[in-house]
Parts: C-alpha cells; sequence; structure tokens
C-alpha cells in the first residue's frame, strides 16, 4: 500500500466507523505503518467521520513528526503495539483505537483478566483473546507498557492476540490493513454487544473441544 493509498483508506475506515456509531464526536484513533518504517496517524481531537488525507499526521521512524497536523497523543501507544504484535506477525500495519460502546460498558463490571470468553466462533477464529488492561488515564505510559507485555505473554504461549481492552477507555485493534483491522473491530463491538444483551442468561462459552476444532480447522488463535 503506498502512502496516498493509505491516507485514503484511514479515511474511508474512519468515515465507516463514524457513520455506523463505531465511534463519536473526536474519540478514537487509526495509525498505518508505511513500508518506510515511518507512520500515519489521525490528528488529536480529530472526527473520524471528517478526515482529510493530506491533513494525516506523519511521523518518522522515531516517532518525530515530520507533516500534517499535531499528532494524537495516543501515537505512543500505537508504536508500542506494533513494536510488540510484529514479533509475532510481520504484516502487522495498522491499529485502531476507539471507545466503542459496548465494549466499554464491560469494563465497568468486568471480572477477569480478558474482556469476554468464547463465545461464538467467529470471536474466536477472528478476535481471540482479548487480555483487559487496567485503568490508566489516556495517554499514560503505564498503559502502553501493559499492553506490550500482554501481545508479549499471549504471543509466547501461542496465541498471538489482536485486540486488547483498556478499561473504561475502548479496544486498541491491529491488522494487516485499516480494513482488516476494522473487522476485528467490528467483530468484537458486536460479541460484546452479544454479551449485554444475554448477561442475565449467563451464556455458556464454547467449549474446550469446540475451541481446538476452530484452532485446528480455521487457525483460531485462541
Amino acid at each position: 500500500m503506498t502512502e496516498n493509498q493509505a491516507r485514503e483508506e484511514i479515511c474511508r475506515v474512519g468515515r465507516s466507523l463514524f457513520e455506523r456509531g463505531y465511534v463519536h464526536a473526536t474519540a478514537g484513533n487509526i495509525s498505518v505503518r508505511l513500508d518506510d518504517d515511518e507512520f500515519l496517524i489521525t490528528p488529536t481531537d480529530a472526527c473520524l467521520g471528517f478526515l482529510d488525507p493530506a491533513r494525516l499526521a506523519r511521523l518518522d521512524a522515531d516517532g518525530k513528526q515530520v507533516g500534517g497536523d499535531r499528532a494524537s497523543k495516543t501515537i505512543a501507544l500505537h508504536t508500542r503495539i506494533y513494536a510488540a504484535a510484529r514479533r509475532f506477525d510481520a504484516e502487522t500495519a495498522c491499529v485502531i483505537h476507539t471507545h466503542s460502546t459496548h465494549c466499554v460498558a464491560l469494563t465497568l463490571t468486568a471480572a477477569g483478566d480478558e474482556l469476554l470468553p468464547a463465545l461464538t466462533p467467529y470471536f474466536v477464529m477472528k478476535v481471540g483473546h482479548v487480555p483487559l488492561i487496567p485503568y490508566h488515564r489516556p495517554g499514560a505510559p503505564e498503559a502502553a507498557e501493559q499492553v506490550a507485555q500482554a501481545i508479549e505473554r499471549f504471543g509466547a504461549a501461542g496465541t498471538p492476540i489482536r485486540a486488547v481492552m483498556l478499561d473504561r477507555l475502548g479496544p486498541n485493534v491491529w491488522h494487516e490493513t485499516p480494513a482488516a483491522a476494522m473487522a476485528v473491530l467490528e467483530e468484537l463491538e458486536e460479541t460484546a454487544r452479544l454479551q449485554m444483551r444475554t448477561n442475565a442468561a449467563r451464556p455458556s462459552p464454547l467449549d474446550a473441544s469446540q475451541i481446538d476444532e476452530l484452532r485446528t480447522t480455521f487457525g483460531a488463535r485462541w
């Protein structure tokens, strides 16, 4: 993907997420790692539904801004995610962060180290484990460190992850392209919606044999 293509795709995905209610106001951000090891990221306080490709922030390989509007403060977290996740998937080239409603709502009453159990086969196949990162203020370096540690921990165990959940803030997801990362986010938020709607019934997760079948048939990361 060329830089111009990446700029257009960031804006297309941002608009799609905004129009369908996955992001709101000026919450959320999208970054892409370019082939020259530099980065594009949405500007600080930008609405993802109304991005201008020419105004996206561009940063060099050291995270220093070299063009565009002022970069979102979350670039520090994004660069930590790229560094950690690319150890287990070298094609990782996009990170999306949102404040998606059902994901955030689950953290308000969450108990345990992960946001969701293995509720559906597509959640297991397309998302996988989603570790819950304890609350820190937006942009806190401690959160970035804990995210990197979670990526390393799950990857070393043979179950690389594509998402983490920041308590009371929202998910960060990553994949090879903005479209692929958006699909991970969509599946995660829809599974959180299912959990919220059926919580009183205490739905049973898939059992070990069902998960193993998904792992061997489809390469699920669970």
